[in-house]
């Protein structure tokens, strides 16, 4: 198996990540990875943009976000977007990119760690709460709002 890891997202590199893409059936659940790093410009101080490779190949986009002070508790530590590619699906990426988020979390001292998901068809919910991620029963803006305890 080739080494999985996270790499920050560079001039060298983001034209990759922008044409990185999911599945057709999944382009409803998550934003393009071009819209989070317009997202994660914006909000530097919080957003934690990476991209995961599998050896030298680009296979997802992850990012979280870490905003201790933020007001409202579900947004204070979690995963904002999680792209696998396509192609590149069902082969532990996108377990490995949640897990090194969680890692990452765990680093910066977070209890907690959410992660919201639009409910569906295709919805990306059965495959978060296979990792650990309960529903808290809050919903924001019509998303399901899941917690994991670190």
């Amino acid at each position: 198996m080739k080494t999985l890891r996270l790499a920050e997202v560079t001039r060298d590199n983001v034209g990759a990540a922008c044409d990185l893409a999911v599945a057709p059936h999944q382009e409803h659940y998550v934003a393009p990875v071009a819209r989070s790093l317009a997202e994660a410009y914006a909000q530097p101080e919080v957003a934690w943009p990476r991209l995961v490779y599998a050896g030298d190949d680009l296979v997802g986009f992850v990012m979280a976000a870490f905003d201790p002070g933020c007001p409202i508790d579900y947004f204070r530590c979690g995963i904002w977007r999680l792209n696998i590619a396509a192609e590149h699906q069902k082969k532990g990426y996108g377990q490995f990119a949640v897990e090194a988020v969680l890692g990452e979390a765990r680093r910066r001292g977070a209890e907690s760690a959410t992660v919201l998901w639009v409910p569906g068809e295709h919805s990306p919910g059965p495959f978060y709460r296979k990792l650990g991620f309960q529903p808290t029963g809050q919903v924001h803006e019509g998303e399901v709002v899941a917690r994991i305890r670190l």
